[in-house]
């Protein structure tokens, strides 16, 4: 089976999405399956075409003003001509115009759309363009045959948003390598107690709060950032002007054996999104027996146990947040079941299975 990934970036760009598709397009191949990844490239420093562990990737040019929009119509009359010549189309995000040019190509293939929807654009003036893309956006979930959601959240949110049928869903959340945690202990001699965040640097991530919080907290603590995005000039700013440069350690990425390493040694895992369909980077820090803070939004509150995770709810209060990291930094993470890469393959395997 011939099947298309349409999204607006792909490995080795680094995020969620980025991640989902890597782990699920690599497991297709392996299952017998044809993948070629239609991506954007807005850098233009990427290879336009490549093979990477049996996934065809074929790249196009493409504008996105402060990482957004991804406009491509290279890739748009790629998808009018070719599109006919997958059996599956599978689209992703709906806040990228990728997945809507593969819902004005659809002819007789089947249309799968993993939205990653959060309801609302991340900006003032990207909500504000929120609103008329609704109306142009609806196409892709009406023509799409299956709509694949991250969390019950993400579902409903959809659902409510545009009034889609429920007998389109498939709920199929993201998932880790456990290989990847085998064996992986906290270390035992380390210096000070480290708070990590890991994931795209956004303004409605929330990481200004973990800068911000770090002057109330004692100075054994300091904060790990790894990621990168349109938000990092004005955290470096921030950083600066409280004079935490000392207590503050930046990271654009790293290899992945390096990161499975932070995640292990981090004391706490916070992230304080306001807007999240599932957050892998959760799942990793359970996965590394280290314990987690959420913002109690969106389905970031999926996570929260009060045993292994715990939620903190909007406005943040920096006094809380530090009485609330300086509790679950000493927390020893209980065995967790938490979904794997192979079992979320398998389960789009049987959905793909089930359209032809």
């Amino acid at each position: 089976m011939k099947v298309a990934f349409v999204c607006p970036r792909y490995y080795p760009y680094i995020g969620g999405i980025e991640k989902r598709l890597k782990e699920v397009c690599e497991r297709l191949v392996k299952k017998g399956f044809e993948i070629d990844v239609l991506t954007t490239d807005p850098s233009g420093k990427l290879r336009v075409e490549e093979v990477i562990n049996g996934v065809r990737i074929k790249r196009f040019k493409a504008l996105a003003p402060n990482e957004s929009y991804y406009f491509s119509p290279a890739l748009r009359r790629y998808l009018k001509r070719y599109a006919k010549n997958y059996e599956i189309i599978d689209a992703h995000s709906y806040h990228a115009l990728p997945a809507l040019y593969a819902a004005e190509a659809k002819y007789n293939n089947n249309l799968i759309f993993t939205p990653h929807f959060h309801g609302r654009g991340h900006t003032f003036i990207r909500n504000l363009l929120h609103i008329p893309y609704r109306l142009i956006a609806r196409k892709i979930f009406e023509k799409a045959d299956v709509i694949i959601c991250h969390s019950k959240y993400e579902q409903e949110l959809v659902k409510m948003t545009f009034g889609i049928e429920d007998n389109k869903f498939v709920l199929i959340p993201s998932g880790i390598d456990p290989q990847e945690f085998q064996g992986i202990e906290k270390p035992k001699v380390k210096r000070g107690k480290m708070i990590l965040y890991v994931g795209r640097l956004e303004k409605y991530k929330g990481v200004e709060y973990l800068v911000r919080v770090l002057p109330k907290l004692n100075g054994e603590f300091f904060l790990t950032i790894i990621g990168t995005g349109p938000y990092k000039k004005n955290l470096v700013k921030l950083i600066k002007k409280l004079k935490l440069q000392d207590r503050v350690i930046l990271h654009e990425s790293l290899p992945r054996s390096e990161l499975i390493k932070k995640y292990a040694e981090a004391d706490v895992f916070v992230i304080l999104s306001k807007y999240e369909a599932f957050c892998v980077s959760v799942a990793e820090a359970l996965a590394s027996k280290t314990p987690c803070i959420v913002a109690n939004t969106s389905a970031l509150r999926e996570w929260i146990d009060n045993e292994n995770c715990f939620g903190i709810s909007y406005p943040i209060d920096l006094n809380e947040l530090a009485k609330l990291i300086e509790e679950v930094a000493n927390i020893q993470v209980k065995n967790l079941e938490l979904p794997t890469w192979d079992e979320v393959a398998e389960k789009i395997r049987k959905v793909y299975e089930r359209l032809s």
